[in-house]
């Protein structure tokens, strides 16, 4: 289990790699953003993107699974009080292997919250060749191990 005191600036963790496929992408984009370039490919190609792509909406979901796999799922988290930016770099293309990590940048404990720490991260999300697909930074309340109950 991670606590507060485990994430130092400069720690980083990394996500495992994941198949964009095209029948997520538009289920996904069928219930939460309908446009015609996440919903055909032929759409997608006449589109500025060059063929089906990921709703920049699914690319954050998406990254969310990929911290929660990579550390939130076996954390002392409790939550997010916001996204400083995101950032969609590129498309996210039907058959992009997607991948990236997390970093610290910097953590604090909380003023008001003795027990809480904020943890400040870089997410990045990358393709197969390795070129920038999102980036986005944000804060993540973590219990302190220090204010655990002891067994």
């Amino acid at each position: 289990m991670l606590y507060f005191e485990d994430f130092t600036p400069g720690r980083r963790f990394d996500y495992r790699p994941l198949l964009m496929q095209a029948a997520d992408m538009i289920t996904f984009a069928s219930e939460f953003d309908p446009q015609p370039m996440h919903l055909d490919e032929e759409a997608g190609k006449r589109s500025i993107l060059g063929g089906l792509s990921a709703s920049g909406w699914h690319t954050s979901a998406v990254g969310m699974r990929m911290m929660i796999d990579a550390f939130l799922g076996n954390s002392s988290s409790q939550g997010s009080p916001g996204i400083d930016f995101m950032d969609w770099k590129k498309p996210v293309l039907a058959g992009d292997v997607l991948g990236g990590f997390s970093i610290v940048l910097a953590a604090r404990q909380s003023k008001s919250k003795p027990d809480i720490g904020i943890v400040k991260f870089r997410n990045e999300i990358s393709n197969q060749s390795g070129e920038p697909m999102a980036i986005s930074e944000c804060s993540v309340l973590f219990r302190s191990r220090q204010n655990e109950p002891q067994q």
